[in-house]
This record gives C-alpha cells, structure tokens and sequence, in this order.
C-alpha cells in the first residue's frame, strides 16, 4: 500500500483516481509547516502540492519513502529540485492542463477587445444608453499574427480559422512543413506587425523575446492593429504600447499578464479607455485546475508502481560510476547548447553532437540531454525547458537529433562538438574541459579558439584586415563597455576571422548595430552564458 499526502487545497475530482486505487491510501492535510511536514513525511510515498508548499531540502531529507513529487501546474519554484535529483525523487508537473483553458480567455480578450464589451457594459450599468461610442470590427476575414506557435498558440489559431481569419504564425522552431499542416502562413516578427490586423502573443518570456514588440516595431506596425497579452508581462513593451495607443497607432489592447503583478495603482493601463486588464485569469478555470490535477495525479500512479511515465523536471539517477564520468561535462555541455544557439539564426531543424575520446565509449544520453537543454532554452525560457524533457521537446518540435561517436579526439583527452542547423545556416562549437583551467571553447565554426565559456560575451566575423581589432576597441570603448578579454580565429591571413570578447557588462543593442556597419565586419552578436 502507497501512501500519499496532499499539502495543498486540490480538487477532490483532481485525485479521484489516487483515492480510487486498490494500492494507495490518500491523506489531504493542507497547510501544515515546514516542521510540521517534516514530523510526518517519513511514512510517505509521495506528495501532492500546488504553490502554498514549499518543498524544502528538510523536507525531503525526512521523507525516506518519497519517491515522487507532484506539482499540480506548471512552475515548481517552490520545490527545491536540487535536493530532490539528489535523493533521487522525481518531480512532475502538468505543463498541458491549462491549455485550452489560456486559448478560450485569449480568444474572450480577443473579442472583448474587438467589440469594447467591458467598456459598454461599465458605461450601460451606470445609466447611459450609448451605441455610437462602440463601433466594434469582425473578426472575418481579418488577419490574425501569432507570436509562439506552440500548445496555447497552436489552439489559438484552431479558433481563429474556424472564425474566418488568416493566421500569421512566428516561432522560432516552426517549420513550413507544419505550417501547412496548422494551416498557418509561416511569417517573421516582422510580417506579423506590419501586416496583421490582430496580434496575440504565446511565448516565454526570456532575454530575446523580452519587449520582442516596442518602440520600433510600434513605429512601422500597420494602423488600427488589437493586440493580446495573456502569455507573460514583460514580451510587449508596456510603455510604448500606451504611446502607440494614445497615437492612433493602436486601437486596442487586451492584457491579462503585466510585467510587475500586481500592478501599481497608477499602471496606465487601469485607466486607459482603449485597454482591457484582467489580473492573470488564464488558468483559471475549474476544468484547469482540475485537469492539472488529474495529469499529476495520474502520473504519480505511473511513478509508484514503477511504470512509465512524463513530465518530469528533474534528472533521473545516473549510475554512479557514470554520473563521475559525465559529471564534469554537464556545464560545459549546458553551455555549448547556449552559445550555438546564441548565435545562429532561423528554425532548428538538426542538432548534430559528437563525442570523441573517452567519452566515446560510455552512454553519453545524459550530456546530450544537457546540451539540447542549453540550445532549447535560448528560444523556449528556461523554465519551460529541463534535462528531463529537452528531447521529448526536441522530438515534438520535428528537430532531428543525431548523436555521432569517435574513440579520436585530435588534440584532446575529450571533446564535445556541436553542430546546429537551421533554415537559414548551420554552425559548430566544440569544448573540452582543460586540467587545471576548467570548460574551454576550442572551436567555433572551422576556428580555433580558447574561450572560457561564461559571461558577456560578443561573437563578431569580419575580414582578417590591419586596424579592425583597434576600431573595434575603440568603439566599445567610447560606447563605455570594457573589454575583459579577447581572442581571435583565423585560417588565412587576409582572409575571414573571428573575434571572441568577454565584456564586463551587458552591450547596448545601438552598440552592436555599430560594430555590424564597421567596414570589413559582417555580423556583431551578444552572447550571454551564465
């Protein structure tokens, strides 16, 4: 008999299924302490919590029957996952139960903000009859851009052709092919804001897509475009939206995320007439709550009769004698991940890794879960993102793994290559870790280097030319950045190169718009590897 805690209100349609279970006995004690979780873990194999628990490494170290933690939601920032991969507890969560629930609100902020329901509705409740202030627009036949093309995204653009509308769909790991499949016409950011008559965003927040719409695309977006929020604050630039508002340029606007929650009471759009808020509804809904509940619930069974199962978060246990092998490599392999993703541009499609030397000859799946993890979470966040599902994500975004094994390493005791190809190009980084100097970049594209691989990094091409590398300095310089270190890569004199910078601090985008129109410089990227 499996005994299983409830720490947290869940539905009890939710664990309907544990309660059911011949083998498993259910205990729902919510709002117990830290001390008080502590005294009465030990008799339990799992346990079920929302967002009130935090699952600490005490905790975890009295639990010596756990076996499994379930998150009923997405996030699990209150499970301490270190502690758990440690004493081999795994972590699930439901990452799909709130789909649906996040594509209908987008749609009713969708058609809120079409037909100014919240705003007639306020002005009839208080006793003004008022038909000519609301002239609303049809969906039909208009053309609706979607920034993130995956679950919620996806949904999206089901409800919208089934509204008569065009779908523009951007994500950066959407192919034609299952474009066409969606019926979506594969577009850039770009295409979307000059051409769409609605806009709705859905994906993650992270440094790229962080005001991915503001000032500049507000300045050639096309006139009288709506656009919905319901992914994460912080991907539309608050403050330019106002502007862009007050300006014609946008008709309206429905947000239901804000890039500080709560907001402050003086936040523009709580009082902006041609802004619709709502206060972070999207999951909202009982048959999401319930669902995530069902999913964890269901999985949690899986785990304790030792059957197959998803949607873990955390590493599974690695054989020791592996684990002193890889372990080592897991950072440098994180980071080579990051930095080809960095700096390459269009819709994966092949990821190509290749261990040579000693590491040839043992199960690498662990590393490479590592390196896909690092190239995933540039453009999914790394939240999204974890050594446990980066290939089952990888898989269900058509991007084809290859794994390639070679017992000779060149010059070195081991070496991780990897190989990225997408639409537009393909590139390769290659990294070993040195004896005494930790994780090294010793190949970028057919170019030897030795970078450290940490920090804020600037990757620029250019031809091998006298004085390039004093304007470069130069221009930083003046732009207050300062240079840390810096390498060079060359095969011909006079012919292509490249230079690696580490800098002290992150690097204004103007500056690298700069570096990119030097003379005899091609193309300036940001690089940052923490």
């Amino acid at each position: 008999m499996f005994k299983v805690l409830v720490s947290d209100p869940i539905s009890d349609l939710g664990i309907q299924q544990l309660v059911d279970a011949a083998d498993v006995a259910v205990d729902k004690k919510p709002g117990l302490s830290e001390d008080e979780l502590v005294d009465i873990i030990g008799e339990y194999d799992a346990l079920l919590v929302r967002s009130q628990t935090r699952v600490t490494a005490k905790i975890m170290e009295a639990g010596k029957q756990l076996k499994v933690i379930g998150r009923a939601g997405v996030g699990v920032d209150n499970i301490d996952l270190d502690a758990a991969t440690q004493r081999g507890i795994i972590v699930i969560n439901a990452p799909d139960g709130n789909t649906i629930t996040t594509a209908e609100h987008t749609f009713a902020m969708m058609m809120a903000v079409a037909r100014h329901i919240p705003q007639a509705y306020m002005k009839t409740v208080n006793g003004t009859w008022d038909r000519k202030s609301f002239l609303g627009v049809e969906l039909r036949n208009k053309t609706l851009g979607v920034l993130g093309m995956g679950r919620i995204g996806s949904e999206v653009a089901k409800r919208a052709k089934a509204f008569g509308m065009e779908i523009m769909g951007y994500d950066p790991f959407m192919t034609e092919e299952r474009a066409e499949k969606l019926g979506v016409k594969l577009a850039s950011v770009d295409d979307i804001v000059r051409n769409a008559d609605f806009m709705t965003v859905h994906t993650p927040l992270t440094p790229e897509t962080r005001h991915m719409i503001g000032k500049a695309q507000f300045e050639v977006m096309k006139p009288g475009m709506r656009i919905v929020n319901c992914a994460r604050g912080g991907i539309i630039d608050e403050i330019a939206l106002v502007d862009a508002v007050d300006n014609g340029i946008v008709a309206g606007a429905a947000f239901d995320v804000f890039e500080v929650e709560p907001p402050a009471d003086d936040h523009p759009f709580l009082t902006h007439p041609k802004i619709i808020v709502t206060p972070h509804l999207g999951a909202s809904t009982v048959e999401a709550q319930e669902n995530v509940a069902i999913d964890v619930s269901e999985q949690v069974l899986h785990i304790l009769r030792n059957e197959p199962f998803m949607n873990a978060v955390n590493m599974p246990p690695i054989p020791a004698n592996l684990q002193s092998k890889l372990q080592p490599y897991f950072a440098l392999g994180e980071k080579l991940g990051s930095f080809i993703a960095q700096s390459t541009e269009g819709a994966v499609t092949e990821i190509v890794v290749g261990y040579s030397g000693e590491l040839a000859e043992v199960d690498t799946q662990p590393l490479t879960r590592y390196i896909v993890r690092g190239i995933l979470a540039h453009h999914l966040g790394a939240e999204q993102v974890n050594v446990v599902n980066s290939l089952h994500l990888a898989k269900v975004r058509d991007v084809n793994i290859v794994i390639q094994k070679s017992h000779a390493s060149k010059d070195f005791t081991n070496l991780v290559t990897v190989s990225l190809r997408t639409k537009k190009e393909e590139r390769i980084v290659a990294g070993t870790l040195l004896t005494g100097y930790g994780p090294r970049i010793v190949q970028i594209d057919k170019y030897p280097v030795d970078v450290t691989p940490e920090g804020n990094l600037i990757l620029i091409s250019h031809n091998d030319k006298p004085g390039i590398i004093g304007r470069v300095g130069t221009l930083l310089g003046n732009n207050d950045v300062n240079i840390a270190t810096m390498q060079v890569g060359r095969q011909l004199v006079g012919g292509s190169a490249i230079m690696v910078l580490r800098v002290d601090k992150g690097t204004p985008k103007d500056v690298l718009v700069q570096l990119t129109n030097m003379p005899e410089l091609n193309t300036a990227k940001e690089i940052k590897l923490f």
